[in-house]
This record gives structure tokens, C-alpha cells and sequence, in this order.
């Protein structure tokens, strides 16, 4: 993901040594240059660091956490984690089709279709998402992940937060401790 701007371009923005770290909270919604996936398992925070011409600074989502409601922080988590719970809200599964009833006029076989198909109810089948769609949405969840090592200035990503309630959170803190230093931002939930 590239970085924006400038550091004024996101909510909110810190000094962490000659790095500005700045950040923007994104909920559930997981931001990629192919449009919007999201998550009901993870909280995901986009973040920008810039520096002086030519600087560079190692970056691994271990540097960060995230505080809600002045709770314990949680970790960042690695990139791959939330993929299991990643959805595009445009995929639109395939249309079901119906299996076709199975039927015995006037012979009186009460075996025929089984104790569901009598009763009318089939159990729902879950929906599964196509691999090819589940690799894309990986590789894009990947491209928008903020890079490790180390890295010229400026670099941009997304940062996941195990958390699935968002409602209710009214103080959210991003906290970073790595390389360049130390850095708390406050962010708009």
C-alpha cells in the first residue's frame, strides 16, 4: 500500500525520534487498491511512516499494539491470521442449486429421500468461497500489509488487531516501540 502524502493525511500523527508515525483506525474494514474485504475477527489500522530524505528504519508489526477503552494492549498480529476470516463483500456465492425431489408416486415407500426431504428442510449448505478467490484475496490483504525489514522512509501498510466487537469502543490507542523509539497515538474509533 503506498504511503499517502503526508502524515497530515492520516488521523492522527507522532514523533517516534526523526520518524512521524501516522495512523488512521479502520474498524473491521480491511483497505486494498482493489477495493474494500473485511473481517469480523480482526481490527485493522493503517499506518504511514515518514522521515527525513534518505532515511531508513527496520518495520515489523511486533513494534505495534493497540489499546480500546484503555484495555490491555493487543498485539499486532501477522498478516496471514486473518485470512481465514476475510470476506469481499462484492463476492456473491454461486446460485444453490436445488436438487431435484425425489419422488414415488403410489408405491408407498416412505424411505424414499430420507427423514429431511420428508420433513422439507434440508440442512443450509455452507457457503464455500473458491480458492482462486481466497488466493486473491490473500495476495491483496499481502500487498496492503505493512512490509518488514528494513525499509526506506516513507512506508505504508495495514496492521491487524485480534478483536471482534467495535461497537462500544470509544478511546483507541495505536502504540508503537521499535528502532526509531516510542510513539502513542490516539485514534478516532
Amino acid at each position: 500500500m503506498p504511503p499517502r502524502a503526508t502524515p497530515g493525511d492520516y488521523q492522527a500523527q507522532e514523533q517516534a525520534g526523526t520518524v512521524t508515525i501516522a495512523a488512521e483506525f479502520q474498524g473491521h474494514a480491511v483497505p486494498t487498491l482493489q477495493g474494500n474485504l473485511t473481517t469480523e475477527d480482526y481490527v485493522v489500522v493503517e499506518v504511514g511512516l515518514f522521515g527525513p530524505a534518505g532515511a531508513r528504519v527496520k518495520l515489523s508489526f511486533d513494534d505495534f499494539s493497540l489499546r480500546i477503552n484503555g484495555k490491555k494492549a493487543l498485539p499486532g498480529e501477522p498478516y496471514g491470521v486473518v485470512l481465514r476470516s476475510l470476506k469481499d463483500p462484492e463476492w456473491v456465492p454461486p446460485e444453490e442449486v436445488k436438487p431435484k425431489s425425489k419422488t414415488s408416486f403410489g408405491s408407498g415407500d416412505e424411505q424414499e429421500g430420507g427423514g429431511a426431504m420428508r420433513a422439507g428442510k434440508e440442512p443450509p449448505v455452507p457457503v464455500k468461497i473458491p480458492i482462486e478467490v481466497q488466493r486473491a484475496m490473500a495476495e491483496r490483504v499481502r500487498k496492503a500489509t505493512l512490509p518488514e525489514g528494513d525499509r526506506p522512509l516513507p512506508q505504508a501498510g495495514l496492521l491487524f488487531f485480534q478483536c471482534t466487537k467495535v461497537k462500544g469502543i470509544h478511546t483507541v490507542e495505536l502504540i508503537y516501540a521499535g528502532p526509531a523509539g516510542k510513539a502513542t497515538l490516539t485514534l478516532q474509533p
